[in-house]
């Protein structure tokens, strides 16, 4: 009888892996280290549904960066992490502050609302980040039965505009949520090159100023796939299992999801990866700024750079490069780099963009 565990493959490589772009740094593959923990994950028998060793090795690992009371509940994805961590901050009526710009209100087509059954309270930002005095535009009429009512306001770590909250930022917006009965998540999408920006530990700017929940990424900071909802705040949470399970994030064969995020976290690769991202995008920052006719939008804190150039040249370069359009009708353009973008990849594109403004 055949090895059922014999390895065969009849798969094929459909992508030229030498092509490289800045559209997302969800576009990156897979850390060749994270590959090899899904690897020696598998093989045998492990419990289903969270109850593997892998899981439960990681709520140690996240301890080491969160603190004793951290409990980290793997989910699939961004979006699922944020619907499944705010619908367990808040009740049926209840309501969630978060910016103009950030992608619970933006890029998760409308999940928190259809899905989570909440209202998301916008404020506009110039810089995609939240004040206290811009909270108090939407935290009122909590004993006003015709009004959703505010119990969560909502970040972004790093924002949906490459910028980066100080701790004493976030601190300042905790307690001023606190003092209004208002929980605090995190949506740490990027959390990784936050810290790595502020060269700071993950708790410095999380659990220690006051956040109650975050949704921890790993996707864009070099996993295959997974994300987790982490609990800072015991007080601050419903039903998180019974909520992962209805909103369709509970994986049956967890430690997949478990061994990426304990091989980001349980070494330094969480930080390699991110400082790398952001150091190329600095690279592309300096060479655009050296480039006539671009126009940079937001400090570069991170591992985006939002520009302003014309129309034509962004649509010629984009037959080289990959990437998005931010503002189309306003021309500017958002170039993101990855865990696996180089200095060649950088220097290609800043080759191309002043060919492209030279026509």
């Amino acid at each position: 009888m055949a090895d059922p565990t014999t390895v065969r493959t009849d798969a094929r490589r459909h992508h030229d892996p030498r092509v490289r772009g800045f559209a997302s740094d969800n576009y990156a593959g897979t850390h060749p280290e994270i590959l090899a923990a899904i690897a020696l994950a598998n093989g045998g028998h492990q419990i289903a549904y969270g109850e593997d060793a892998y899981t439960d090795h990681l709520q140690r690992v996240m301890h080491s960066h969160f603190g004793p009371t951290a409990e980290a509940f793997p989910v699939f994805n961004g979006t699922g992490a944020n619907v499944v961590a705010l619908q367990a901050m808040t009740d049926r009526w209840g309501a969630v502050i978060c910016a103009e710009s950030a992608h619970i209100h933006v890029d998760e087509c409308g999940a928190p609302e259809r899905v989570g059954g909440l209202k998301l309270l916008t404020v506009p930002t110039p810089d995609g980040k939240l004040t206290p005095e811009l909270i108090d535009r939407q935290a009122y009429g909590w004993d006003d039965e015709h009004r959703a009512m505010p119990q969560v306001v909502s970040i972004t770590q790093n924002t949906e505009l490459g910028t980066v909250y100080t701790p004493d930022e976030i601190r300042a917006i905790c307690d001023h949520a606190h003092a209004h009965g208002m929980k605090v998540h995190l949506d740490g999408a990027r959390i990784a090159n936050a810290a790595a920006s502020l060269d700071v530990p993950m708790r410095t700017f999380t659990n220690t100023v006051g956040v109650d929940v975050l949704s921890f990424g790993g996707t864009k900071n070099g996993a295959l796939f997974g994300e987790a909802v982490v609990v800072l705040n015991p007080d601050a949470v419903r039903a998180m299992k019974h909520l992962r399970k209805l909103s369709m994030q509970l994986a049956s064969k967890m430690r997949f999801v478990s061994v990426q995020l304990e091989a980001l976290l349980a070494g330094d690769l969480w930080l390699r990866n991110a400082r790398q991202a952001n150091a190329m995008a600095q690279r592309l920052a300096e060479g655009v700024r050296a480039v006539g006719g671009v126009e940079i939008l937001h400090p570069v804190q991170a591992n985006a750079v939002f520009a302003r150039l014309p129309h034509a040249v962004s649509e010629r370069l984009q037959e080289r490069f990959r990437f998005y359009f931010w503002d189309e009708a306003a021309g500017d353009v958002r170039w993101m780099c990855s865990f696996d973008t180089t200095e060649e990849d950088v220097d290609a594109f800043l080759l191309a963009l002043k060919e492209e403004l030279a026509r």
